[in-house]
């Protein structure tokens, strides 16, 4: 009897190990639109993803920092994506959201076109940013590659640094 309970705790054991090991293959993403392209961050980097509300302009930032909001106390600036990424501002429509992120202590909200969806993907299927893009300064931390899309994934940290 003691025997039976050894090997059924083992091959417990082998399969927990299996489906951890598993995981560690595996990243996990949120994807959204900007324009016509996707986009994705890492889903730990996210603290909270809100529909738009009213914000407050803030004088002599660059052009894609719309201004602060207040999110239950704490004033965080507000950065629209499209501008950053050299694409005509819109005006924001049913699918605009504002992904607030954190990394460390810098956090920022950001606006998107849409949210897509929480995306799974395996390791093995994340190539290195192009060769064309300086790898020190990018924002692009790789490429995600998906049966029928592309996936560019962001570098969280990148996105909050302060140029302004």
């Amino acid at each position: 009897m003691a025997d039976k309970l050894k090997d059924i705790l083992n091959k417990q054991s082998q399969q927990q190990d299996n489906v951890v090991g598993q995981l560690d293959d595996v990243v996990q993403l949120v994807g959204f639109m900007i324009g016509d392209e996707e986009y994705a961050v890492p889903i730990l980097s996210i603290q909270e993803i809100i529909k738009p509300f009213t914000w407050t302009r803030v004088p002599q930032v660059p052009k894609y920092v719309l201004g602060v909001f207040n999110l239950r106390g704490a004033v965080i600036p507000l950065i629209d994506l499209r501008t950053k990424f050299g694409l005509p501002s819109k005006k924001h429509g049913e699918d605009t959201r504002f992904i607030v992120m954190r990394y460390g202590d810098d956090v920022a909200g950001f606006v998107i076109d849409r949210l897509t969806m929480a995306i799974r993907i395996k390791k093995e299927n994340i190539g290195p940013a192009p060769d064309t893009i300086n790898d020190e300064e990018t924002i692009i931390d790789g490429v995600g590659k998906q049966e029928d899309k592309i996936i560019t994934l962001l570098k969280v940290n990148k996105l909050l640094e302060r140029d302004f």
